[in-house]
């Protein structure tokens, strides 16, 4: 059912990470294919660009011809905004699902804004997740709790431009004929992590917000409570950045660390979904096991149950993580170091352990 974005509170909804625009009489007003003169909305475009500059992600699922359609949002000046756009026959709800998968984002992350209540109740039967925006609220979107973070991050900033890069490194690979090891090494990644300072606590705040399936607890942790942690000694506050030759992916993991002098336990490991192709989703936890060896402290880590995070999960076992102790949804893992995972060759690590 479709909701009033306008009585939302911050408190019961989750921030959303994708705007799916409609075109016609939603976006703009008439209809392109009928031939209609079509003018943008009053103060569409400058909704559209805020959002963006929030680091909200915006796409399109229209029933138009695409190059029609694509060659009106470019005279309009805006055709860049909009990621994986869907511009077809389909129905609505299909095209929702192919620009959940082309993101990688969960499917209730995504609002949708039509002018029809048929497309929008055909979208919600379908994904009963998706948040419909009838479009005559576009107006409120600027304003919506789901679209409004606390602070801005320059991750958030630069989120679409890194989807584009992200798209330029499929395109490269998509044409590379050879072995995978060998592309991932043509792309001269340099993983770096380092103690985080409080210039990461914006981006570490919302990286707990935003990061599902690979993240060890789904706990999330406010902007005071990372500050809190960092000024204490008791624990080791961890950032890590991806860097290659198509440019940065940006703050895209953390992990944190509770600390004594015989035992480390990871209250929290997580990593940015975007990185998972690129063989980099053991680096930190890798990184961790042998800093632990090193200093001769036994090494545990906390994980919560979700419904999405199995692949964390995985990634423990995979690691020699063994149970120690659980309650049915939280676990208690201990690796006894006596298997260390070797970083991958094609990539370098740097680590900043001052």
């Amino acid at each position: 059912m479709t909701q009033s974005i306008a009585d939302q509170s911050t408190e019961a909804v989750t921030a959303a990470k994708c705007v799916v625009w409609d075109l016609d009489d939603t976006l703009w007003h008439g209809t392109l294919a009928d031939g209609d003169d079509v003018v943008l909305k009053d103060g569409v475009a400058e909704i559209v660009r805020t959002l963006d500059a929030r680091g909200i992600l915006q796409s399109i699922a229209s029933k138009n011809n695409h190059d029609d359609a694509v060659r009106k949002l470019n005279d309009f000046g805006i055709a860049e905004y909009f990621l994986r756009p869907q511009i077809n026959w389909n129905s609505k709800s299909s095209s929702i699902a192919a620009i959940r998968e082309q993101l990688n984002i969960g499917i209730d992350t995504i609002m949708f804004v039509d002018d029809q209540a048929y497309e929008r109740d055909e979208v919600a039967f379908v994904h009963p997740r998706v948040e419909t925006v009838d479009a005559a609220e576009y107006r409120s979107l600027a304003s919506a709790p789901r679209l409004t973070p606390a602070v801005v991050t320059d991750d958030a900033r630069r989120r679409r431009l890194m989807y584009l890069e992200d798209e330029a490194r499929a395109e490269s690979e998509g044409g590379y004929q050879g072995p995978r090891e060998d592309f991932l090494r043509s792309l001269d990644m340099v993983f770096s992590i380092s103690r985080a300072t409080e210039e990461d606590l914006a981006r570490l705040e919302e990286l707990t917000r935003r990061t599902n399936q690979l993240n060890s607890t789904g706990v999330h942790y406010s902007y005071d409570d990372l500050e809190r942690l960092l000024d204490d000694s008791g624990h080791d506050l961890w950032v890590c950045e991806l860097v290659d030759r198509y440019g940065s992916y940006g703050k895209i993991g953390m992990a944190l660390v509770a600390k004594d002098d015989h035992r480390w336990t990871i209250k929290m490991l997580l990593m940015s979904c975007r990185t998972v192709s690129k063989g980099v989703g053991t680096v930190l936890l890798s990184a961790l096991i042998q800093r632990a060896s090193e200093q001769g402290v036994r090494l545990f880590a906390d994980f919560r149950r979700t419904d999405r995070n199995r692949q964390m999960l995985l990634t423990y076992q995979l690691a020699n993580f063994q149970v120690v102790s659980s309650d049915g949804a939280n676990y208690l893992y201990e690796n006894d170091l006596s298997v260390h995972q070797e970083y991958p060759d094609y990539i370098v690590v740097n680590i900043d352990a001052e």
